[in-house]
């Protein structure tokens, strides 16, 4: 099987302050630092959430079929709905025909009927837990008021997200050609869905139990994720949620978060078989490699601290000042997700100035530029430098800065052609006014001194 492994690993981790949202990146230099996981899928991705550092991933921009992993999309529209008013949790749905028109017999089902009447709820239990189409069917209907509408909800927030490789057809997942996704773009649409805490409540439960409706006794649901559900062969007590999809031509699909220590993982699986081996047992390889992949993240990488939020990360230069530099710090405290055995010292740190030298003044906490930290010419993270001091300005120096400044100008340098050009045409004026005076002057002089009238003879 044609194969593409990536490690990306090493990105910049804002864990107390904030988080960076990054791009899958390769980093072939580091490549040879940690053993390769082997995993048989179709695609794979393996993403740091507290980073968004990739640390595996297989095909992730390959466009593939995401079968019942549609449902992620579909209940993160429910809760937005919810969280902007336009739905209650509470709000009891009648399923209609028409709803329910289409869908397989032989599809997953929590065999909700037409007429009958559950909460908000409720039908995300059932789209989450047991991968009820009809349910899905049942709220894209009562979103948008049919399910072509609610489709085009669908695609306009994979968008939104920035998923480039997604187009879907329906709210279940369903089989068609022109409905794909991408392990990238799945990653995209379950980080945002994560960030409703309702999502996870109903995704990790590994059993539910719907009350009673108007037309069915009280049903119990349970998950279709046997790696969340205690007693199972694939069972892992750090996994949480998400969501199983498959079918024929989608394969065993998976999306799945885990913590451990420090950690926080989600992992998205496409197109891995099911198959049953000598003993008679069947094995389905979306748990599988999901349990291999964390285990093996868990075993080989560890947070390290690069920064402290207070340390000294070098000086810049200042001018305009009495002081002649500033000193800088990290604008975050800055942990890497790294391979175990990497030496802090292999790290490599530049800085970068917004200017060489910075200006005065200077205040406290003011961006100055940036530091990179690299591996093996491998760029992996990038964090502010700020000023860890205020500067105070020169008055005098400021002033004479201006001055100079001004005389660069393009208006000083017409007002001093406008000046020069007076003083010249004034210049030549007084020349040529003093050139006449000077003449008429002399010849005046000459008459008087140069009189020979006759003089009076005594």
């Amino acid at each position: 099987m044609k194969t593409k492994r990536i490690l990306s690993v090493f990105f910049l981790a804002l864990l107390l302050m904030g988080q960076l949202a990054v791009p899958a990146q390769a980093a072939p230099a580091l490549m040879d630092r940690v053993t390769d996981p082997d995993v048989e899928a179709k695609a794979a991705l393996l993403v740091d959430r507290k980073t968004g550092a990739v640390i595996y991933a297989l095909n992730e921009h390959d466009e593939l079929y995401p079968a019942s992993l549609t449902k992620i999309m579909t209940c993160l529209l429910v809760l937005e709905a919810v969280d902007e008013g336009r739905l209650k949790l509470s709000q009891e749905v009648t399923a209609t025909p028409t709803a329910l028109e289409g869908l397989a017999e032989d599809g997953s089902t929590a065999g909700i009927e037409a007429g009958e009447i559950l909460t908000v709820e409720e039908l995300l239990y059932c789209l989450m837990v047991v991968s009820a189409n009809e349910a899905g069917a049942i709220l894209a209907e009562k979103i948008s008021g049919s399910v072509e509408s609610f489709v085009d909800r669908m695609n306009a927030k994979a968008a939104e997200l920035g998923c480039e490789d997604t187009h879907f057809m329906n709210p279940h997942g369903y089989h068609d050609s022109q409905h794909y996704t991408t392990a990238w773009d799945l990653y995209l649409i379950t980080r945002a869905a994560l960030e409703y805490p309702m999502f996870m409540t109903i995704c990790d439960a590994a059993s539910h139990t719907v009350p009673a409706t108007n037309m069915s006794e009280e049903r119990v649901l349970n998950n279709t994720n046997f790696l969340i559900r205690s007693g199972r062969e694939y069972y892992n007590a750090d996994v949480h949620g998400v969501k199983t999809g498959s079918h024929s031509m989608a394969g065993n699909c998976l999306v799945t978060t885990a913590q451990h220590a420090s950690m926080d993982l989600l992992c998205v699986i496409l197109g891995t078989e099911r198959t049953q081996d000598e003993k008679g047992t069947w094995w389905t390889y979306s748990f599988v490699y999901t349990d291999k992949l964390y285990n093996w993240a868990f075993d080989n990488f560890a947070y390290q601290t690069i920064l402290k939020e207070d340390d000294v990360a070098g000086e810049a230069p200042v001018s305009l000042s009495s002081t002649d530099h500033v000193t800088l710090r990290p604008a975050k405290a800055v942990e890497l997700l790294l391979p175990k055995g990497v030496k802090l010292e292999e790290l490599e740190k530049t800085a970068v100035l917004k200017s060489d030298p910075i200006e005065a003044p200077i205040t406290e906490g003011d961006v100055l530029g940036s530091m990179t930290v690299s591996l093996d010419g491998e760029e992996l993270a990038e964090v502010d430098l700020l000023a860890y001091t205020s500067v105070e300005a020169s008055r005098i120096r400021v002033l004479w800065r201006d001055v100079k400044n001004f005389l660069a100008t393009t208006t000083a340098k017409v007002i001093l052609g406008v000046v020069l050009a007076l003083v010249v045409i004034f210049g030549g004026w007084r020349l040529l006014f003093s050139r006449r005076r000077y003449r008429y002057g002399r010849s005046t002089g000459g008459r008087r001194g140069g009189y020979r009238g006759s003089r009076k003879r005594r």
